[in-house]
This record gives C-alpha cells, sequence and structure tokens, in this order.
C-alpha cells in the first residue's frame, strides 16, 4: 500500500522496530546518523551491515534473513538497484510490515511487489526528515 498522507506516515512512523540495512559504523555518513537520532528517539535499531559486527551498540547482522528479532519497519540505506534483492528478502518474512527507503532511493517494481504482498511502501524519504516534522 503506498503511503501518501501525513496521517499514514504518522501511524508507521509509532512502530518501533526498524531493521537499518545498509547502516553505517561511521559517524558522518547518514546511514549513521540518522539511525542514532531514531534510537535517540526511542526507535529499537537493528543494524544490517555484514562487515561490522556492532554498530550503535547493538549486534549487526549479515542480512535481514539472520535477524531473530522481529522487525516493523526494514529502513534501506543501499542504491537503488539493491532493493529489489532487499525487498524480496522482507517479504520472506511475515513480520515486515514496512518498506521505508531513505532519500534518493526508489525501486517501484519491488515497491508495487511489496504493496501486492500487503506491505506499506514509503520511497524516497528520510525518516529522520518526517519524525522531525510530524512527531
Amino acid at each position: 500500500m503506498p503511503v501518501e498522507s501525513d496521517a499514514e506516515l504518522r501511524e508507521l512512523l509509532g512502530l518501533r522496530r526498524i531493521a537499518v540495512v545498509g547502516c553505517s559504523s561511521t559517524p558522518e555518513k547518514d546511514a549513521h546518523a540518522i539511525p542514532r537520532y531514531l534510537q535517540d528517539n526511542g526507535y529499537e535499531v537493528i543494524p544490517v551491515n555484514p562487515f561490522e559486527e556492532e554498530i550503535l551498540g547493538e549486534t549487526a547482522y549479515n542480512s535481514l534473513s539472520d535477524v531473530d528479532e522481529t522487525i516493523d519497519v526494514v529502513n534501506v540505506f543501499r542504491p537503488s538497484e539493491e532493493v529489489a534483492g532487499i525487498v524480496d528478502e522482507a517479504l520472506e518474512r511475515e513480520d515486515v510490515k514496512v518498506i521505508w527507503t531513505q532519500l534518493g532511493i526508489r525501486d517501484d517494481g519491488a515497491a508495487r511487489r511489496a504493496e501486492a504482498d500487503g506491505r506499506h511502501v514509503v520511497q524516497d524519504r528520510c525518516m529522520k526528515v518526517e519524525h522531525q516534522r510530524l512527531c
């Protein structure tokens, strides 16, 4: 289901467990600063980065399928050409309610597949910006 209204965004921002695919251990990168902001604002951040063991004080997982915790939202910080594979992996999980791609990241075909599977999709928007604007 494409998310278009502020009311829908506000509702999705109420979900608290966020797997951040492409989460970075480099503080200067948005893929670190934005998950840190989310963590500082009460979200449980689950880093997904196969090159790190820990990020933001949390265990980093190699992939979404390796995460043994419940995931509400998959937040994507990877190039648009990698979104399809990430969406496929997310769709294998029954717990993922939302797939959210950060600014400049989108794959309309993958989004349609996720929506057809009953998942909410937010593309090309920053969770931090939307949180600051709506919450």
